[in-house]
């Protein structure tokens, strides 16, 4: 009820107190939608903060501010030497008016997300200038418009059968539910008047709450039993449901939003520990294919040529074993490929544990830094605390930014990874299994992705200007021709934990092109 009407109306009898005669010297923001107006009266310094941002709209009158020496800049020079002679509100609207001696005007219009400060010259009816330029209706708005001249006697009410709503707009959200906690709805014409002349001797009264709900504090000119404050300074009242919406609430969110950061990625880690310790277990007890391969070249005279599976004796198991051997592909080149699929299965194990212990790691950072944040009382610490342990910029990195360069190669779309972190983010969340990837052979560089087109060949003249390009963006961009490898998507993967960039490629095919860069 902060911008209520009920309670501008003791608002600013208290504010033409605290301020007539007091002269403007400085008119100022330094965040987005705040205006600070700095006073002086008897040499004494006063101040006027409006926070109109959507999310949280609020006044405060504090006896001091300091203005930063940075990202600050002056408003409404106009107002500058000025002297406040008059604060009022407008009849029944949520706004009220700073008059000032040369007939110059400030209305501050409170009106929740659209919230904000008019400054009109002289009789002029239209606003001289705005605060929040976005609000573009603002510019039309007529003081006179604003003032509501309601009839609030029993003859209108049963006119209007009893609804409060038309009978009293500005009663606002708390009085609202007061009445429907009261059965206002379900009561008879007489008892609904009898209530509403109870809720509105209660909004003449002076006495101010700032209540607690949830996470949310909000003022009230109704009795409540529980409160955080009660007074019957109406200034003291919006000055204090300021600290609590600006600086307490603020301090709680931010506090949360990094115990849920922490949260997250405590959630993560477990889960991938525990994956991963799976994946190594059942990686560690299936059997090798070095294994096989050295039972196949240790038979190698028992195998007839061509021949697409065979029967070996497994030394290994003491048993016969049925080989599956793939077709136009020779034995001792069959094994050569089951030798590197057994060595790349060793990296990969030795890279999983690596990752299990820089997980565990996190793992154990991150519930240190969760207790720590549990003792967190106060904006200064906690400001601290993130500095501390560097969290903003941590928090950036993970920011998504698209990570590639995007051509066009006779109608398909071609992406080129920026860095190596990028190659295994587009390689991640941008390539489909059906798509074509490139890379130069043997030598480090971006990975390229030419993008699936449904029912249409990758015609060859694509790949050739693809792999161009895969050469340009690598260590052989200097080459007279270079060597690029290509093949779908589903045939290369990432080995979790791997550096930057790196992949597995289980089939592929090669083309030499020479290294040209993007065309005008």
């Amino acid at each position: 009820m902060h911008f209520n009407y009920h309670f501008l109306k003791f608002l600013c009898p208290a504010l033409e107190t605290r301020f007539l005669g007091a002269e403007i010297v400085e008119c100022f923001s330094q965040n987005k939608d705040e205006l600070i107006f700095g006073l002086s009266l008897d040499k004494t310094n006063l101040y006027i903060q409006a926070n109109l941002l959507p999310s949280i709209s609020c006044l405060s009158f504090p006896d001091d501010f300091k203005r930063g020496k940075r990202n600050t800049v002056s408003l409404f020079p106009d107002l500058i030497g000025q002297k406040i002679s008059q604060v009022k509100p407008i009849s029944f609207e949520r706004a009220f008016v700073i008059y000032l001696e040369s007939g110059d005007r400030i209305i501050f219009k409170l009106h929740g997300t659209r919230s904000n400060i008019l400054f009109y010259k002289g009789s002029e009816e239209l606003p001289y200038k705005i605060f929040r330029n976005e609000l573009r209706d603002d510019w039309n708005i007529r003081q006179a418009e604003l003032a509501k001249d309601l009839d609030l006697s029993k003859s209108n009410f049963l006119a209007l059968e009893g609804n409060a709503s038309k009978f009293l707009p500005t009663l606002g959200k708390i009085p609202r539910e007061w009445l429907k906690e009261k059965g206002y709805i379900e009561t008879t014409i007489e008892e609904k008047w009898t209530l509403l002349e109870e809720l509105l001797d209660m909004l003449d009264s002076p006495l101010f709450s700032i209540v607690e709900k949830g996470k949310d504090h909000y003022l009230s000119l109704l009795p409540e039993e529980k409160s955080v404050l009660q007074t019957d300074d109406p200034i003291i009242a919006v000055n204090t449901l300021f600290r609590y919406i600006v600086v307490i609430q603020a301090f709680q969110r931010e506090k949360q939003h990094w115990f849920k950061t922490f949260e997250d990625q405590k959630k993560k880690s477990s889960n991938y520990i525990q994956k991963t310790a799976e994946k190594l277990q059942s990686l560690e007890s299936d059997i090798s294919p070095a294994q096989l391969a050295d039972v196949i070249m240790a038979n190698l005279h028992q195998i007839e040529r061509n021949a697409e599976e065979v029967t070996l004796f497994n030394f290994y198991t003491n048993q016969d074993q049925l080989v599956k051997l793939k077709r136009g592909v020779s034995p001792q080149l069959f094994a050569e490929n089951l030798y590197r699929k057994s060595k790349n299965r060793k990296i990969e194990i030795d890279q999983l544990y690596q990752n299990l212990e820089d997980k565990e790691n996190l793992l154990a950072k991150t519930e240190t830094l969760i207790e720590q944040l549990k003792g967190v009382t106060d904006f200064r610490t906690l400001k601290a605390f993130v500095k501390e342990h560097n969290l903003i910029a941590q928090e950036k990195d993970k920011q998504e930014q698209i990570p590639f360069k995007r051509f066009d190669v006779e109608g398909f779309e071609v992406l080129v990874g920026k860095s190596a972190k990028s190659n295994d983010e587009m390689l991640r969340y941008f390539a489909w299994k059906e798509d074509l990837w490139l890379h130069a052979k043997d030598v480090s560089g971006s990975h390229v992705i030419i993008k699936h087109k449904s029912g249409i060949n990758f015609p060859k003249t694509v790949i050739e200007r693809a792999a161009e390009l895969a050469a340009y963006y690598s260590k052989n961009k200097s080459e007279t021709l270079a060597a690029v490898m290509y093949t779908p998507v589903k045939f290369v993967r990432k080995v979790k934990g791997s550096p930057a960039g790196a992949v597995m490629v289980d089939k592929e095919s090669v083309v030499i092109v020479p290294p040209v860069g993007p065309r005008e």
